[in-house]
């Protein structure tokens, strides 16, 4: 072999291990700069973790029809619906997406409830009929309750729009395995009818919830979306409905949730963001956020899950919110998630799941936290708005006509919830009830303030 061959083969060899090096070298420089958030800097990647990367990336990004670039950087793949993740969960191998739509809830209305409801919170109605959103808003909500929609593309008919993920998105993450998932909830106490919300991870909540003595078959509420601060890369702030059921004590917990969240550490930017979850097992291995893994069943062409949600609420200004419902199909048991004016977007299939393949027995609404103490100080992370529940309307986050799913697959509104703070001082809820908007609350909160220490 010549000199020339020699440097050639020479060049050919080193260029997998250059192209290692400067991917590593230029994701940490992206990485400390993105927003200017107090990011933890990594230490340099590996050719071999990288090759482990592209790996599970290859099975999660699957071939799309089309590609369509978002305005806000993220791309949206159009997947054929047979081709997508959820099809490779070994419990679906025989699964049949389903075709025939689900038999939506019926409303129905408890007068005698209604009537004492409205008997003791008269003045907050009259508070409320004065703020009510407008019409205009909501239209406006409707028409662009997705930011990648704004150059006009559509996926075509028969497939499904998914945010493709990153290298970047999976080196954020503390290890590939933990990519897509919550961190396990360690709870130091609770009352013998609460949640288990209470954690020694940082993990902190002002919630509302039912009991767990009823049957429960899915939930709704309507959600203002805002776009809070959020410290440091690996917290995140959300808002969001928990179907529950299941050992709060044990490692068979399942759940179902959806809402909106901000999550440098997964999305690489703290836009507020639509997005669901599942686990069987307590967060411990099974499930992932949005389609992150195999699961969740997608049945819509419109609604990426994933992507960002636009516009937001502004302070004492324009109030925008999205409206999440959770059902099981009472014919063939898969639990539906609805968006926006009943539209469909897919399904967990009953396969998934072992005490969420009967019915739920706890449904929770409300924001989430995670506090990492990064100077000894409770995080300045902002749950909600970043105001406190008593601003009210237009300053404060909240929830609007929260809805259970009876045994007849029907729909009423919630009476004689429960609320729970771990730390008021930092973020809080309170509850009312009016005609315009049934059982709702106010919530959030700045987090570090001169009484959150």
């Amino acid at each position: 072999m010549g000199i020339l061959g020699r440097k050639r083969a020479f060049s050919d060899a080193l260029l997998p291990l250059v192209i290692a090096f400067l991917f590593s070298t230029i994701f940490v420089e992206n990485f400390t700069v993105v927003l200017g958030l107090n990011y933890t800097k990594y230490r340099q990647v590996s050719s071999l973790r990288l090759v482990r990367i592209q790996k599970h990336l290859d099975k999660i990004n699957k071939p799309a029809v089309i590609t369509i670039q978002s305005p806000d950087g993220d791309i949206i793949d159009c997947v054929h619906k047979r081709r997508q993740p959820a099809l490779d969960h070994p419990l679906l191998k025989n699964h049949k997406i389903q075709k025939k739509p689900p038999e939506m809830p019926k409303m129905t209305k408890n007068k005698a409830t209604l009537k004492e409801n409205e008997e003791k919170s008269s003045s907050s109605d009259d508070q409320l009929n004065r703020n009510m959103i407008n019409k205009d808003d909501q239209k406006v909500m409707k028409d662009a309750w997705q930011m990648w929609h704004k150059n006009g593309t559509r996926c075509p008919k028969g497939t499904v729009p998914i945010r493709r993920s990153t290298v970047h998105d999976v080196l954020r993450a503390k290890s590939l395995f933990d990519f897509g998932k919550k961190q396990r909830k360690f709870s130091l106490h609770r009352h013998s009818d609460a949640p288990d919300v209470v954690s020694g991870n940082g993990h902190e909540h002002a919630i509302a919830y039912t009991g767990t003595s009823q049957e429960v078959y899915g939930a709704k509420a309507t959600i203002n979306v805002w776009d809070p601060s959020i410290q440091v890369v690996n917290e995140f702030s959300l808002s969001q409905i928990w179907v529950l059921s299941g050992s709060f004590d044990g490692s068979d917990l399942n759940s179902i949730e959806a809402g909106w969240q901000a999550s440098p550490e997964l999305y690489g930017d703290s836009r507020p963001r639509l997005f669901t979850y599942w686990t069987t097992d307590s967060y411990q291995a099974t499930g992932c956020y949005n389609l992150l893994c195999a699961g969740f069943v997608q049945t819509n062409s419109r609604i990426a899950i994933g992507a960002a949600i636009s516009p937001v609420s502004s302070y004492s200004g324009n109030q925008y919110d999205i409206t999440i419902l959770i059902w099981k199909d009472p014919k063939l048991g898969n639990w539906w998630m609805g968006f926006g004016d009943n539209t469909l977007v897919g399904y967990w299939p009953a396969e998934l799941f072992t005490h969420l393949a009967d019915h739920a027995t706890m449904v929770e609404w409300g924001g989430e936290v995670v506090n990492t103490r990064p100077s000894g100080e409770h995080t300045a992370t902002q749950m909600g708005s970043g105001h406190f529940a008593e601003d009210g309307f237009g300053k404060a986050s909240y929830f609007r006509n929260l809805e259970i799913v009876d045994s007849d697959n029907s729909l009423s509104s919630v009476h004689g919830i429960s609320t729970l703070a771990e730390n008021t001082n930092c973020y809080n809820i309170k509850s009312f009830y009016s005609n315009e908007w049934g059982t709702y609350f106010y919530y959030g909160g700045p987090g570090n303030n001169p009484q959150c220490r």
